[in-house]
């Protein structure tokens, strides 16, 4: 097995850095070393950019987010706090939320939420000069309010020390404070009620504010259960089927370019075009490296994850490092059944040695050899056995004598 192994990756570099099995100079290799490199950086940058084609969860259902946000609040002026984000980030030269949520269709796979498209029409009917005013007299107010907040922390710190100096006895000229005991308790009184009258004026232009028509639409809308079930479904849908739809458009990036690097490089061996072999062989490991990296990827956050985590989660409950567990136990146990269908089916010995003597090519590195050599001038391997039955020389890796058709143990041949 790791003989088989060695040889596998002796026979990858030795592809890797040679045209027509002699070695390339450093000049060379650092050539194919930048463009392998150029080439690789190029298609991370395209596999990335085709990733984004559909619309992601997030674009497809852009109200979830704040929508869901509103639901899990407790406060009581959350009513008022979604009234207030949706005013505020609204400035008049900006385009509609509406059609801020519908550009994103725009190049892009995939349809937006029509509830969403909805609930962003509430919010543009909210979005008029009386309510961005009662907003911003609000905000003002509870500024103030701050600074008169902060006022009485400075006083009362002052208070308490200048109460401190008159149980000491000392006299007002020797004091460290602005204000005299009395002044700071009068001053406080004064803030207060004006803190009182401010929160008071606020708590009028919030009910003002939600019992506009708008208003109680858009939080009518916000608390309709059938609504929010319909958004929330879909996003987990989404959420749920987006890596997948991501793996399928990179692979569809990718599998076109190892197709046709393939057969550029098969057509280049048999014709013995060295140099077109060498780099058809560097593009072919280059597509399958991001290929790779990405059904990994896929296998961290996929389909398959969430199946894995949805039963560990039910059987076990919070023990979710259990799945990295059974990754540990699953990887090998897939690459093994790769590893075996390659080496078994696709670069089965016996099956590319049938083909190959048929085209009178090398039976190990296929390229085209005259019909009686018996040693591979390209690559030196000997290309005949000897048949256990009649003893005349016959194909190697082949099943049968070509002399008297006696079937040929594989184990020696």
């Amino acid at each position: 097995m790791f003989a088989r192994i060695r040889r596998i990756l002796s026979q990858f570099f030795s592809r890797s850095r040679t045209i027509n099995n002699e070695p390339l100079n450093k000049v060379s290799l650092i050539v194919i070393i930048l463009i392998d490199i150029f080439i690789l950086i190029n298609v991370f940058t395209g596999l990335d950019d085709i990733s984004r084609w559909h619309l992601s969860p997030t674009e497809a259902y852009p109200c979830y987010s704040e929508w869901q946000n509103y639901r899990t609040k407790k406060t009581k002026d959350k009513d008022y706090e979604i009234l207030r984000l949706s005013l505020s980030s609204y400035t008049s030269n900006q385009l509609s939320f509406q059609r801020n949520y519908q550009q994103a269709e725009t190049g892009h796979l995939g349809k937006v939420s029509k509830t969403c498209l909805q609930y962003a029409d509430y919010k543009d009917k909210i979005n008029n000069p009386e309510k961005q005013q009662i907003i911003k007299t609000i905000e003002q107010k509870q500024a103030k309010i701050s600074r008169l907040e902060q006022s009485n922390n400075t006083i009362k710190s002052q208070y308490d020390s200048t109460l401190l100096e008159k149980i000491a006895g000392q006299s007002r000229g020797q004091s460290i404070n602005q204000v005299s005991a009395e002044k700071a308790k009068q001053a406080l009184e004064e803030n207060n009620r004006q803190i009182s009258t401010l929160k008071q004026e606020n708590s009028t232009l919030k009910n003002e504010l939600l019992a506009k028509a708008e208003s109680v639409n858009f939080i009518t809308f916000l608390k309709d259960e059938n609504q929010f079930k319909e958004v929330d479904k879909g996003y987990q849908q989404a959420s749920f089927w987006y890596p997948s739809i991501q793996l399928a458009f990179q692979s569809l990036f990718l599998l076109p370019l190892i197709i046709l690097t393939l057969s550029v490089n098969k057509f280049a061996q048999g014709r013995g075009y060295g140099l077109i072999s060498l780099i058809s062989w560097h593009l072919l490991v280059i597509f399958f490296i991001p290929l790779i990296v990405k059904i990994f990827e896929f296998l961290q956050i996929g389909v398959i994850f969430q199946f894995l985590f949805e039963i560990i989660k039910s059987l076990f409950g919070g023990l979710l490092f259990l799945i990295n567990y059974v990754y540990i136990l699953l990887i090998p146990i897939v690459g093994f059944g790769i590893i075996q269908f390659f080496q078994k089916v696709v670069f089965n010995v016996k099956v590319q040695a049938a083909n190959r003597v048929q085209k009178s090519r090398c039976v190990n590195c296929a390229k085209k050899i005259r019909h009686l050599d018996t040693y591979c001038p390209h690559c030196g391997y000997y290309q005949d056995i000897e048949c256990q039955n009649c003893h005349n020389l016959t194909y190697k890796h082949l099943p049968y004598c070509k002399h008297c058709g006696t079937f040929q143990d594989s184990s020696n041949l």
